[in-house]
């Protein structure tokens, strides 16, 4: 697909880190299967990988995690 960003560049599989927030919990998720766009860089993470982060953000926040860097792991299809 043609990156909404910079409208230049062609994204094509890779990986990106994100970065979540909320109240006191940051997690940071290194290793997220992405479009990344050739030209700028900037990463589409789809529907499958997004529900998984929310998933795991959610479960960090109910175990007290204050600050937490960790790998992606799919889910077991």
């Amino acid at each position: 697909m043609r990156c909404v960003i910079c409208r230049n560049g062609e994204t094509r599989p890779g990986k990106t880190t994100v970065t979540l927030e909320r109240e006191n919990l940051t997690l940071v998720v290194k290793g997220v299967p992405a479009e990344v766009c050739s030209n700028c860089g900037e990463a589409y993470v789809g529907s499958e990988a997004s529900r998984q982060l929310l998933s795991s953000a959610e479960a960090a926040a109910r175990a007290g995690v204050r600050v937490e860097v960790r790998e992606f792991a799919a889910a077991p299809g």
